[in-house]
């Protein structure tokens, strides 16, 4: 039986990562310990989520209201099986992502590494308050946070390559979230009197039946616009602009906090805001379901051109991404499952994607595809482990892309949309077209004459075993997807 408990202890996890930045600063002298911190605060915060998993796999619910601006709007946070799933992510692969940091950011000797950390460790802290917001307003305060401690991370490099994605990335996200968030939020309001999410169920949201649908329709498109982080198309192209940061932060902005948070926060506004029997009564779910099937196949058509190895990790991410949002928006138990499970299962392989770029780059310093000839037998553990990751995100059994993949062609074949299931098969083939060619080339392709392929060798093993890890958690959450599956089980229908 569902039950609500109100207790500040689903504060700890985020108090602990609003600590940590600030050691990281007041430790800049010293950089072990300024590291540490970062492993203390991932493994606490990851601890203190955990803690909380089996009483929501009870049907527990934890609130807790910091406090009041007015009536209806509170900063106020939760613990329930969607809140789960992103909110036990974020700190654990902020674990592994630390100890990759430490390989990356000393063998190339980078510039302002206290800064870095200390926006790393706020990013975390935004990701935490996405994940346990249990209204729209606490999920745009920290919504933005992210965005804002982003962006010295994205103009790491301080050159003006760095200044103009930097500056991209700065104004597709706070401009969409000021410009469509902002309205949505108050349309949200002035029509359901409340900002709350309905905690515990997905089918009924928080708009009254006699709501006007045209204004609900408004509003749901302005959320839609709004969460540009989702990098639905068109506004997708920050995303590829960030690509001039570090590999590491490609990897938080990929995999753990930035597009996570977008894609989290569309699918909690769709499920907790809107709810299926609204988005299904105005016709809004399908629609949506389409223009993520349109990015799903545009984005891997790009990406099959690109010879930058994370460029074309980039666009894949933004496909990807959309298969969360064709999930949920598919509206059937089958696939919404899917795609929430998707928020994990990406990423855990993208992260392992983005980490062998990395390793890649620190020993071999090469970013292009076509200079990959041979690399894979120098450096058998990372590619290794990027190629379990690739057929993950192709969706080969039993890597858990599969499984996500499955559960949303279920879902379409449900509905009997057989542009949405085409949709997902034609990805799957053009993923192999563009993961395929990196193994092939690194296993199987001769050195191009006259590389001198013995001066290469693996990264660092700080920076190879977190991928590694990675990779095979991968494979289990194949073998057992029901770990974040009883998350979505813990709602009634799914």
């Amino acid at each position: 039986m569902m039950q609500f408990i109100n207790t500040p202890s689903v504060l700890i996890p985020l108090a602990v990562t609003f600590v940590a930045p600030l050691l990281v600063w007041l430790l800049r002298h010293d950089q072990n310990k300024r590291e540490a911190v970062s492993f203390a605060a991932a493994a606490s915060a990851f601890l203190s989520v955990l803690s909380f998993a089996p009483g929501v796999l009870d049907g527990n619910i934890y609130v807790y209201t910091l406090f009041t601006i007015l009536p209806g709007i509170t900063v106020k946070f939760t613990f329930d099986g969607l809140a789960m799933i992103f909110g036990l992510i974020a700190p654990f692969l902020w674990f592994l992502v630390t100890a990759y940091n430490i390989g990356y950011m000393r063998s190339l000797d980078e510039h302002a590494q206290t800064r870095y950390y200390f926006c790393f460790a706020v990013a975390i802290f935004g990701a935490l308050g996405v994940a346990t917001a249990a209204n729209v307003f606490t999920l745009y305060l920290f919504y933005e946070i992210i965005s804002l401690f982003t962006y010295p991370l994205v103009a790491h490099h301080e050159d003006d390559e760095a200044f103009a994605g930097a500056r991209k990335y700065f104004v597709y996200l706070m401009g969409t979230s000021k410009l469509f968030l902002l309205p949505a939020m108050v349309l949200t309001y002035v029509l359901a009197g409340t900002l709350d999410f309905n905690l515990g169920g997905l089918v009924n949201g928080v708009f009254p039946a006699d709501a006007n649908p045209t204004l609900v329709t408004l509003t749901y498109v302005l959320y839609v616009a709004g969460l540009a982080k989702a990098a639905i198309m068109p506004l997708h192209n920050w995303l590829p602009s960030a690509m001039v940061a570090p590999t590491p932060v490609s990897a938080l902005l990929h995999a753990v906090a930035v597009v996570k948070a977008g894609v989290f926060s569309m699918s909690r506004i769709m499920l907790s805001l809107f709810g299926v029997e609204t988005l299904d009564r105005l016709f809004l779910g399908i629609p949506t379901a389409y223009l993520a099937a349109f990015t799903i196949v545009a984005a891997s058509i790009i990406a099959l051109t690109k010879d930058d190895i994370k460029a074309r990790l980039a666009y894949s991410t933004v496909s990807q991404l959309s298969y969360i949002i064709i999930g949920v928006a598919m509206l059937t138990p089958a696939a919404v499952q899917g795609g929430l499970m998707h928020i994990a299962h990406h990423a855990f392989s993208k992260i392992t994607l983005f980490m062998g770029a990395g390793a890649i780059y620190v020993a071999a310093h090469i970013k292009k595809i076509s200079l990959m000839n041979g690399l894979g037998r120098r450096m058998p553990w990372t590619f290794g482990a990027f190629a379990v990751a690739s057929l993950s995100m192709i969706g080969v059994p039993p890597v858990c892309g599969f499984v996500s993949k499955w559960y949303m062609a279920q879902g379409a074949v449900t509905i009997h949309h057989w542009w949405l299931l085409g949709a997902l098969l034609a990805s799957t083939i053009l993923n192999a077209g563009y993961f395929g060619p990196i193994i092939l080339r690194a296993f199987f392709r001769a050195p191009d004459p006259g590389a001198n392929m013995e001066q290469y060798s693996e990264a660092p093993a700080i920076m190879v075993i977190p991928l590694m890890i990675t990779s095979a958690i991968s494979v289990l959450l194949g073998l057992y997807p029901e770990t974040f599956l009883n998350f979505i089980h813990t709602f009634k229908g799914f």
